[in-house]
């Protein structure tokens, strides 16, 4: 499932990588899920459809158990997406990402874009922890980072 909002800030600001990671290994500790955050130095006025498209490039679709979230951004065309796979949508149902992207929305017209973009990772992480629980022993099946694409 994916959500997306436009926001109105006129100069788009950097994000903290380092914030943000912490808040992703913060999460990866809890649960089997995965959470990535991608940030276009392009401009991406369909925001959606580029997040689909990188969620693809990511594998984060071939998870076995459905697991993802992608939180997409876009500060040059100020645009986002966040995309689930089904599991995660089947889980919290269109609610979640309504509230989850208002707030991140109001952190990034207030110009707080790590605020922003930590405050999705942590709301995801709390979905996933809830759902899909850390399994012991078992490893990270891909990267915990925050990815610049041009």
């Amino acid at each position: 499932m994916v959500n997306t909002m436009k926001w109105l800030f006129s100069n788009p600001a950097s994000v903290d990588h380092g914030a943000v990671l912490d808040a992703i290994n913060a999460c990866s500790l809890k649960t089997s899920g995965e959470i990535r955050v991608l940030i276009a130095r392009h401009k991406a006025p369909h925001p959606v459809a580029a997040a689909e498209k990188h969620f693809v490039r990511l594998g984060l679709g071939q998870k076995p158990d459905r697991n993802a979230v992608l939180i997409f951004i876009a500060p040059r065309s100020k645009t986002f997406a966040v995309i689930g796979d089904k599991a995660v949508h089947d889980h919290c149902g269109d609610t979640f990402w309504v509230e989850l992207t208002k707030t991140m929305t109001s952190y990034f017209k207030n110009g707080d874009f790590t605020a922003g973009v930590v405050h999705g990772v942590e709301r995801a992480g709390e979905l996933l922890s809830g759902h899909f629980p850390a399994e012991k022993n078992k490893k990270n099946e891909l990267p915990d980072k925050v990815e610049d694409v041009d």
